[in-house]
């Protein structure tokens, strides 16, 4: 006559409970649902003061797993997602963030690599506590690298996190500290170089034998105050040679995967139109008179 599930015993003789079993290689094993799909926790030990068997890594008993996936349950929490790792719980940030530019999706692939290469990246975001995450961040200052790249890292992290809190996998976001108070700003203020200094350094590229073919570029960049991938952008229709004016509403970039694009300027406030000094205007058309006709215009996007 077959046992009743109740009923049913280890070798120790111990009663196993509802969605307890014990398998063939002596592993005890606990069957639970969540949203009608059933999962599985598994240990050597059925009680915290079972003796764990030789040469098997340490591991919480079964009931103490259940306690865990219990208290889970019982604060609407998901147990399953609660074990995917700091990786993985990016990448499935990053998977929500469509429509975004190039550059950054560039800076999610950099964080996606520097993630993978530490050990927090494969830990679960369960047991992410804030102190990992302090000492997550204090390890990459200590290892080399720099402010601006940890604030980054930290800039994916924290929203990847709240993103968690909000599909109630998570409590509380470990990275909802502020930066400043975990680790050194080191970064350095930049300083705008002085009319001298500009001067001496176009003095010395319109001298030079190598650099004084890009004379004329340097003195546009430095009398406009457009940036290199602004004045890339630039067409022939974007010069306004009658009324001296240069429009500004896209830039030149290009891919780590050397692939040329044309995107928006970085901020609204970058689309403008500037106008051209008569120094300016006298460049532009020395560059167009040198420039060698090509056979095919080149065409970006």
């Amino acid at each position: 006559m077959a046992k009743k599930p109740g009923n049913r015993r280890d070798s120790k003789h111990r009663v196993l409970r509802r969605g307890e079993s014990i398998r063939a290689d002596g592993k005890y094993q606990f069957k639970y649902h969540v949203n009608g799909k059933p999962h599985f926790v598994y240990s050597w030990r059925l009680e915290p003061t079972d003796k764990l068997p030789v040469e098997k890594k340490p591991c919480l008993s079964l009931r103490e797993l259940e306690k865990h996936i219990g208290y889970d349950l019982d604060s609407q929490l998901d147990p399953v997602g609660k074990n995917i790792t700091v990786v993985e719980l990016e990448e499935r940030y990053v998977r929500t963030k469509t429509g975004v530019r190039d550059s950054t999706r560039a800076g999610y692939r950099t964080v996606q690599r520097a993630l993978e290469k530490e050990p927090f990246g494969g830990k679960k975001i369960s047991q992410v506590k804030v102190s990992d995450a302090k000492l997550f961040l204090i390890k990459l200052q200590s290892d080399g690298r720099g402010y601006s790249s940890i604030h980054s890292i930290r800039g994916v992290l924290r929203p990847a996190f709240q993103m968690a809190v909000d599909d109630d996998v998570l409590h509380k976001n470990p990275f909802g500290f502020e930066l400043a108070t975990v680790i050194v700003n080191d970064s350095v203020t930049r300083e705008a170089i002085s009319r001298d200094q500009m001067r001496k350094f176009l003095k010395f590229i319109h001298d030079d034998n190598v650099y004084c073919k890009y004379y004329e570029v340097v003195y546009i960049l430095f009398h406009t105050g457009m940036r290199i991938s602004e004045f890339c952008g630039l067409t022939l229709k974007d010069i306004d040679f009658e009324n001296r004016i240069i429009n500004i509403d896209h830039q030149l970039l290009r891919t780590s995967e050397m692939k040329y694009l044309i995107e928006a300027t970085k901020t609204n406030a970058g689309t403008r139109k500037l106008p051209m000094t008569e120094d300016v205007f006298r460049c532009f058309q020395a560059i167009i008179e040198d420039r060698e006709k090509p056979r095919f215009e080149k065409m970006v996007d």
